[in-house]
C-alpha cells in the first residue's frame, strides 16, 4: 500500500515555485467557517468579470498541509491565472480534531462560500471546478459523492472536479488489505466508518454526477485501481469521469501541474471539454 504523502513529507523550497502573475489581487484568510482552521486564499486577477474558478484542496494524510505551501498553488496559479482564472486555495480541520468526514463538511462549506461570493471578486459561480490533491482529492471526492452532507452545508455540486492521485476512494478496500498506521488514525476500525468515509460507496446513488478527470501515478498501483473504480462508478452513476495513469511520482502530479507537460496538458482539454465554449473571462 502506497501512502498518500508523497506530496508534503519532503520539504519545499519556495523558489522553486513562481510568484503570483502580475495584476494578481490576493484577500487571504477570508472565513467560511468560526475555527481558525476554516479560511480560504483568493488570488484574482484585478479585472476579473465572470471568471472561471479552481478551487484547490491540499494533502496531507489527513494530518497536515496548508494553503500557503508553495506547491499547493504556486504553478498553478502562474498557469491558469493569465488564463484569467480565479485560483482560491483553502485549509480545512484536521486530526486529531476533526476526522475525515467533517474535513470534507468543511470543504463543502468552503466550496458554499466560495459559491455565495466569487460573483464579488468578478468570478462566475456556474464555472467552478474543485481540484484536490491526494487526501484533498479524497476530500473532494467524498463531498461530490455525498450529496447529504454537501447539502448540509449548502454546496452545489461544482462544474467539474480533478481528483489527483489519491488512494483512499473505496476507504473499505483500503481498510481490509494491508495498509499504513495513518489510515487506522483516520478510519478507525469499523466498516460503518469506513463506508462514511469512502466515496465509491457514497457515490452508490448518486445522480449525474459532474464530470471527473483523475490523473493518478502509474507508479502507485492502488491509486490507479481505486482511480479507476471510482471513475467506473461516477460513469454508472450517470456521470463523465476518468482515471489518466502517468508516469510520474505521487509528488510530481502535483508540483507539475501548471508546468508544461502532462498532467497540465490533459486538465487543460478536460477543462476545454467542460467548458464549451469557453467561460467568459476578463
Amino acid at each position: 500500500m502506497s501512502p498518500d504523502t508523497g506530496g508534503w513529507l519532503r520539504r519545499r523550497d519556495s523558489a522553486e515555485f513562481p510568484p503570483p502573475p502580475p495584476g494578481t489581487v490576493l484577500e487571504a484568510d477570508l472565513a467560511y467557517g468560526r475555527w481558525p482552521a476554516q479560511r480560504l486564499d483568493v488570488y484574482r486577477p484585478a479585472k476579473a468579470q465572470r471568471a472561471p474558478l479552481l478551487v484547490v484542496v491540499h494533502g496531507g494524510a489527513w494530518v497536515t498541509g496548508d494553503k500557503q505551501q508553495p506547491q499547493v498553488v504556486g504553478h498553478k496559479l502562474a498557469h491558469w491565472g493569465p488564463k484569467g482564472w480565479i485560483v482560491v486555495a483553502l485549509n480545512y480541520r484536521r486530526l486529531p480534531w476533526a476526522g475525515p468526514r467533517e474535513q470534507a463538511a468543511d470543504v463543502a462549506r468552503a466550496l458554499a462560500f466560495v459559491q455565495r461570493e466569487c460573483a464579488g471578486w468578478g468570478g462566475d459561480p456556474a464555472c467552478i471546478v474543485v481540484l484536490g490533491h491526494s487526501t484533498g482529492a479524497h476530500l473532494a471526492a467524498l463531498v461530490l459523492a455525498d450529496t447529504a452532507l454537501a447539502a448540509a452545508a449548502g454546496c452545489k455540486p461544482p462544474a467539474a472536479a480533478v481528483l489527483v492521485d489519491s488512494a483512499a476512494l473505496d476507504v473499505v478496500e483500503v481498510m481490509q488489505g494491508a495498509h499504513l498506521p495513518l489510515h487506522d488514525r483516520a478510519f478507525g476500525d469499523t466498516r460503518e466508518g469506513w463506508e462514511a468515509a469512502s466515496p465509491w460507496h457514497r457515490a452508490a446513488t448518486l445522480a449525474a454526477p459532474p464530470p471527473v478527470l483523475l490523473p493518478c501515478s502509474s507508479l502507485r498501483e492502488d491509486s490507479v485501481r481505486q482511480s479507476e473504480r471510482f471513475a467506473a462508478r461516477l460513469v454508472e452513476r450517470g456521470g463523465r469521469a476518468r482515471a489518466l495513469p502517468l508516469p510520474l511520482t505521487h509528488a510530481e502530479l502535483n508540483e507539475r501541474l501548471g508546468q508544461g507537460g502532462q498532467p497540465t496538458e490533459a486538465v487543460d482539454a478536460f477543462l476545454a471539454e467542460v467548458f464549451t465554449p469557453p467561460p467568459a473571462a476578463g
